[in-house]
């Protein structure tokens, strides 16, 4: 929802002409002195909590009034504040709860016609205070239950599990960086992330213009990056006993459980008309899983069942000013798992094996991970011991939040973090304990007895969104003296650098070997002198950069400039048979998955994208 709030010495209006949307309404004109006037415009995201928005409504406008001291309102619709606004039907509920609770808190409320062309005359006070604008989203208002506002109580266990306060961890610390921003502990907003600059510079990715914010064009480089992570995550799922799906990216919220599901989640939705059908694109793969789930015959005997998914794309509509980079999208590629568990005791087990998975992930990319644990204080107090089993594992600090009951599907969760080059921090792997969703989709199983039972769901990103792990690895090479991507991720993991063009022919049976043997090569045949190649090699963070001229063929070795061995202005260099060279960058890449070069082998056939 967004809202203008001007402190006036008057306002008047005049209905002019009735749109086919117009409510009921017997005045033509009227007026209002010494008044707050807050011009209202409800936007599409609202509609997943309605009541929840204008509770936040009207926590603004009372803070406000108490600022300029009137206890006037007029509420005025004006849908020109935003692009994205809700169904008129709801939207005009939506003021006329406004305006109810509005009167509820003392105010003397008035409310212009919705559905109206009016005419209205504004004397705007002049002063500070006078005109404020506000966007109000889910994230900004507190959560409620019956029972209340939710209370959040914050320590950090130790990697002995023991507690601590998290008032010794606030430094500048990536750990520390974690909890000044679970904490609201303001910091230095920063310029632009570090890696965007790099995204731009490498050719990897970029802006598309001509789409919505957020939605991004990927190079040739990049969409290898992107693939080879795609690859990674099927590769540790696979043998785990995931089986891959394919779902669809849009569904109906006439579906009773899909638009619950959709209203327990707090980001921003895509949601459109098709024909006379509210349909939404979907901000997780949840949904198209949950509906197989539904359709099938589940038996214990197959439990733990476990489904995943690399949904490309999701969609989530962040506010576009939050819109940057590779750090938050509107549009974003998320390996997705849900596991369905017999019952609490194996998801317990299972939690721990995936969050596993997640730590390692920091380990394979280069990303040192921190990481928060939530749960329900009901559940922490029954499973305080393996809350402590994991941080030990884990042998690093860990957040723990706990809330006073649940508010979400899930009881527990873990989020791990990796910080950028600015100190804060980018959500990567997760791992929740999903309560609610079993019930909502049908989805369950009967025990002998016939008794049907609604078993728990994990939810699981072993990586996060890949889109962010790239950030992740990006913001992290930022930091480096000499920054280069892991070896394995590399476009071109190895470049042949001729010193001259008698020197060609043998740089092509060298270049030749190598990507014969499944790894990536490119050959500098250009027109350039070889002090350019060479720094190009170095701009283009090449892991292992081969000059040969007239020694090394003469003595049938090669001499290799190795950039995760090198130091600012000291390229290390080592002399290498062919063999010998194989055999070192396979041995770094072992394990991990290979696709071929997605860019021509020879530069001088490369074009520029950016």
């Amino acid at each position: 929802m967004r809202i203008l709030l001007i402190h006036a010495d008057s306002i008047e209006y005049e209905v002019k002409k009735k749109t086919k949307l117009a409510e009921v309404w017997d005045k033509e004109k009227d007026s209002f002195d010494e008044v707050l006037v807050a011009f209202c415009a409800m936007e599409s995201p609202d509609e997943v909590d309605i009541n929840r928005i204008i509770s936040g409504a009207v926590l603004e406008i009372k803070e406000t009034a108490g600022k300029v001291k009137t206890d006037r309102i007029m509420i005025y619709p004006y849908a020109h504040l935003s692009s994205d606004l809700a169904s008129p039907d709801i939207a005009k509920d939506a003021l006329v709860l406004l305006e109810k609770e509005l009167k509820e808190c003392d105010f003397f409320v008035k409310r212009a016609p919705f559905g109206y062309y009016k005419a209205f005359r504004l004397s705007c006070k002049g002063h500070p205070l006078s005109e404020l604008s506000k966007s109000i989203t889910l994230d900004d208002v507190p959560l409620k239950t019956e029972k209340g506002q939710v209370t959040h109580t914050f320590f950090v266990m130790k990697p002995d599990g023991t507690r601590d306060d998290v008032e010794n961890y606030m430094d500048d610390s990536a750990f520390g960086s974690l909890l000044k921003k679970e904490l609201n502990v303001p910091v230095s907003p920063g310029g632009e992330p570090i890696h965007v600059s790099i995204m731009r510079q490498k050719e990897l990715v970029d802006y598309e213009p001509v789409s919505d914010v957020g939605h991004m064009r990927w190079l040739p480089k990049g969409k290898l990056i992107r693939d080879l992570l795609a690859d990674y995550v099927l590769q540790i799922l696979l043998p785990y006993g995931a089986t891959p799906v394919e779902t669809p990216v849009m569904y109906d919220l006439s579906d009773k459980a899909i638009f619950e599901h959709a209203d327990k989640f707090g980001e921003r939705q895509y949601r459109f008309k098709s024909g006379n059908r509210s349909m939404m694109l979907r901000f997780a793969a949840c949904f198209g899983m949950f509906s197989i789930m539904r359709d099938m015959h589940i038996s214990p005997n197959t439990l733990p069942m476990k489904m995943y998914e690399l949904s490309t794309y999701s969609f989530r509509h962040e506010q576009k000013g939050e819109v940057i980079g590779l750090k938050r999208l509107r549009a974003f590629t998320m390996p997705d798992m849900h596991t369905l568990c017999l019952d609490m005791k194996e998801s317990l087990s299972c939690f721990e094996e995936q969050l596993e998975m997640g730590w390692k992930t920091g380990l394979d990319f280069g990303t040192a991970l921190v990481a928060v644990f939530r749960s329900t204080e009901d559940f922490f107090r029954e499973n305080e011991e393996w809350v402590k089993k994991l941080v030990v594992k884990a042998g690093v600090p860990v957040l723990i939040e706990i809330l006073s009951e649940r508010v979400h599907y899930w009881i527990a969760k873990i989020d791990l973090a990796a910080i950028d080059g600015q100190g804060r921090p980018i959500e990567n792997p997760t791992v929740q304990i999903d309560v609610e969703s079993a019930r909502r989709f049908d989805i369950k199983y009967y025990r002998e007895n016939g008794e049907p039972v609604f078993p728990p769901i994990l939810h699981c990103s072993p990586t996060g969104s890949v889109e962010r792990v790239i950030c992740a690895i990006l913001e992290n090479c930022g930091t480096l003296q000499v920054p280069v991507l892991p070896t394995w991720l590399s476009p071109v993991q190895v470049r042949i650098v001729p010193v001259s063009e008698r020197h060609i022919n043998e740089a092509k049976t060298v270049c030749n070997l190598i990507n014969n043997s499944r790894i990536r090569a490119d050959l500098d045949d250009r027109d350039e002198s070889m002090g350019k190649k060479v720094r190009d090699a170095g701009m283009d963070w090449i892991p292992f950069v081969v000059v040969i001229g007239d020694s090394e063929v003469e003595n049938n070795n090669l001499t290799v400039t190795i950039r995760g061995k090198s130091a600012p202005n000291k390229p290390y260099k080592e002399t290498f048979t062919v063999e010998n060279l194989v055999e070192l960058v396979q041995k770094e890449i072992e394990g991990k998955p290979f696709r071929p070069l997605y860019t021509h082998e020879l530069l001088s056939k490369k074009p520029r994208y950016i």
